[in-house]
């Protein structure tokens, strides 16, 4: 583990320990076995360096006499394919409105590795990071984010031996801690196009790491697409998809974000108690690599009557796979099973075939 001091305590330990270690070593190091040293620390096998953009990596976030930056990591390798690194935030000062104490905390981590193995717990993962406010990576990458979280799918040749993709991921959190209640805050991420240059460095160090780097670095450096349209609250039909109607009355207290909407990606989000609960996340997956994420979890038979391809209704979640211009298609609905959902399920389903020019996949469907 490392850790930065803050104020000018730490610059002070920093003009001491570089002393130290060039009289130790009789060579210049610090974090990254690379020379010139100019006193910077690095992040994530590498990846990420002290002052390189992002506000979680600047100087200011350790500019409280008793702030602190932290940081873990296990980098992947050729026989052990998992890795994780943490950068970490600390930061205590006085609560000018009681007299107590505010705690400040933020903490990064990106994990490599295959995505989770049981298909309950995998669907919940994809939704997760491939839906709601989620975008489309830039060039081409497979992957979204939301510049809070996001994922990344690397190349086959980083597939684990039973065959499942390997993915990077990244996520946040944020938080300032009173006496009486705790309240998010900002990572200091720098927003979307800052997450997916930061997941992209951090895969390449990885794929490095893990022997399975392609020959081209991957890159982020196109700019990131914009979600379509805000949350709309006042509504009756939800992502403007016929089929998903609610009366006013039961629409009150809900609200709808459309997401992505492109031939490998289509999300829609339906949230009650003013966004603060799920009705249910929507959303449909095409794209090859991201589409590999769904093997061995659609089932092997139709998941009810007049339904197209594989699939399987549980109680939380609903997945489908079929064909669609010669590629795989894959439609996941997480919902909460107090109400039964299956005619939303179908009306989204049918209608995203039909918008990319499909058969219908649900019973009832038309592709005009």
């Amino acid at each position: 583990m490392k850790q930065l001091m803050g104020g000018a305590r730490r610059r002070a330990v920093l003009v001491g320990g570089a002393v130290a270690v060039l009289v130790a070593a009789g060579a210049g190091t610090w974090a990254t076995d690379t020379w010139p040293f100019d006193g910077k620390d690095t992040y994530c096998w590498g990846a990420w360096k002290e002052d390189s953009g992002p506000d979680f990596l600047s100087g200011d976030a350790l500019d409280e006499d008793n702030a602190g930056r932290t940081s873990k990591e296990t980098a992947p390798t050729p026989r052990r394919q998992r890795g994780r690194c943490t950068v970490a935030l600390h930061s205590e000062r006085a609560d000018s409105s009681d007299g107590g104490k505010v705690v400040e905390e933020t903490e990064i981590t990106v994990t490599y590795g295959p995505a989770p193995k049981s298909a309950a717990e995998r669907m919940e993962w994809i939704g997760g990071y491939l839906g709601d406010r989620s975008m489309p990576l830039p060039d081409g990458l497979p992957g979204a984010t939301d510049g809070r979280q996001a994922l990344l799918v690397l190349p086959e040749g980083c597939d684990t031996e039973d065959g499942r993709p390997t993915t990077v991921t990244l996520d946040s959190m944020a938080r300032s801690v009173y006496s009486d209640n705790t309240m998010s805050g900002d990572a200091g991420l720098g927003g979307s196009q800052s997450v997916a240059r930061l997941l992209v460095a951090a895969a390449n160090r990885a794929m490095e790491k893990a022997d399975c780097a392609p020959a081209k670095p991957l890159e982020a450096d196109s700019p990131m697409p914009t979600l379509p349209e805000d949350d709309e609250d006042f509504f009756t039909r939800a992502c403007r998809i016929r089929g998903l109607e609610f009366s006013e009355k039961a629409s009150r207290d809900m609200e709808y974000q459309v997401g992505t909407v492109t031939r490998d990606l289509q999300s829609c989000s339906v949230r009650t108690d003013h966004g603060n609960g799920r009705y249910f996340d929507a959303l449909m997956v095409a794209q090859p690599r991201l589409s590999a994420l769904f093997d061995g979890a659609t089932g092997s038979k139709a998941p009810a009557r007049g339904w197209r391809g594989t699939g399987v209704f549980a109680d939380d979640y609903k997945v489908v796979r079929a064909d669609c211009a010669g590629r795989p298609l894959n439609v996941l609905m997480l919902a909460p099973s107090a109400h039964e959902k299956t005619p939303y399920f179908a009306a989204f389903a049918n209608a995203v075939t039909r918008r990319v020019g499909c058969a219908p996949v649900a019973p009832g469907g038309s592709s005009r």
